[in-house]
């Protein structure tokens, strides 16, 4: 299926001009162990990125997620007023939506759309909606019939703060507001195409359901298991990862870039860059968690590869998504580079 057509953000006109497009909402997923590139092609990849360097580090990473997040936290506070009824039940839903994180999500699609020559304003609202999906699925994630979490971010989950009922309808409500946020043109500036709103709802759409989150969620809950002699392959588990939690990373950074206008070779190198990203922080989480997954038989890519060869499956995603930013402007490309230096980070201390 593909997009409807695209439009790209004229700065200095303020205003998307119509363009065609024929651009394609999803893209065949990477093999693993299949990143690779040719020599040449992998030299030029390093020049671009040492010609950038300096850029990115005239760059506070620190600062910039510090005031992308305070912009998200007080859109999310708007958002969901505390005095809204019924009171309990929006009290909960504040209680998971605001309890902190690092809005890693809502980060993601604001840079998108700036990199792509959009502004914050245009990306907010998207934003928000994409933090209220993170949090619902947080709190389902939560509860005693999936993974039976007592704490979450420091504090009690939800389910335990407010009861398991209420949990889930807090949950729900989270999620049907997250579409209302996102589809309600008075939440953005004047002159937004609203075609872009219906393309960015679209990809929300596909993230959750049955294509993406959902689907990973169903699939992790069918591969867990005591027996020591059922065993899940490297298949089975790129597609968990890829669909549990990087399918949202994804669809983060998609959003932001098709509401800053992106065009159609901006929009697939976002979209890969986004790919490569999820699925490296996830890797990184495998080896950081290896003792712990290894003594609840949990499947992960240091047991089914080995340390090393993780190891190495990190820097080669490190690799592929670098090299789909190299074509943007150094410092809007800032975040993303800098992102991926945080994951590789991690797997140092």
């Amino acid at each position: 299926m593909a997009f409807a057509p695209g439009l790209t953000f004229d700065s200095s006109a303020g205003r998307w001009p119509l363009r065609s497009s024929s651009l394609s909402h999803s893209l065949p997923p990477y093999r693993h162990l299949s990143i690779c590139f040719p020599s040449a092609k992998a030299a030029d990849i390093k020049a671009d990125i040492s010609s950038a360097s300096v850029a990115t580090a005239e760059f506070d990473f620190k600062a910039y997620m510090l005031e992308k997040s305070a912009s998200v936290n007080r859109a999310l506070d708007l958002a969901v007023p505390p005095q809204l009824h019924p009171k309990l039940m929006h009290e909960a839903m504040r209680y998971s939506l605001l309890a902190g994180g690092k809005r890693l999500r809502p980060i993601l699609c604001i840079a998108a759309c700036e990199i792509v020559g959009g502004v914050q304003a245009f990306a907010m609202p998207p934003a928000c909606a994409l933090e209220m999906v993170h949090t619902m699925s947080l709190m389902h994630d939560d509860l005693p019939c999936m993974d039976d979490d007592d704490l979450r971010r420091g504090q009690p989950s939800c389910h335990r703060a407010y009861g398991e009922p209420l949990a889930v309808l807090a949950a729900d409500a989270l999620l049907f507001l997250s579409y209302r946020h996102l589809a309600d043109m008075d939440n953005y500036p004047s002159g937004v195409p609203p075609a872009l709103v219906l393309r960015a709802t679209a990809e929300l759409s596909r993230c959750i359901g049955a294509e993406g989150l959902v689907a990973g969620q169903v699939m992790d809950m069918e591969s867990t298991t005591d027996d020591l002699n059922k065993s899940v392959d490297i298949d089975r588990l790129e597609f968990i990862h890829r669909h549990k939690a990087g399918v949202l990373i994804e669809g983060s950074v998609v959003i932001g870039g098709i509401m800053g206008g992106g065009s159609d070779c901006e929009m697939k190198r976002l979209r890969r860059y986004a790919r490569s990203f999820g699925l490296l922080f996830q890797v990184v989480d495998d080896i950081l968690d290896v003792t712990k997954d290894l003594a609840s038989n949990k499947t992960t890519y240091p047991k089914l590869l080995g340390m090393e060869r993780s190891r190495e499956f990190v820097e080669e995603l490190l690799c592929d998504a670098k090299s789909h930013m190299e074509d943007f402007d150094p410092m809007k490309a800032a975040p993303f580079l800098q992102l991926l230096n945080y994951g590789k980070m991690l797997l140092s201390h």
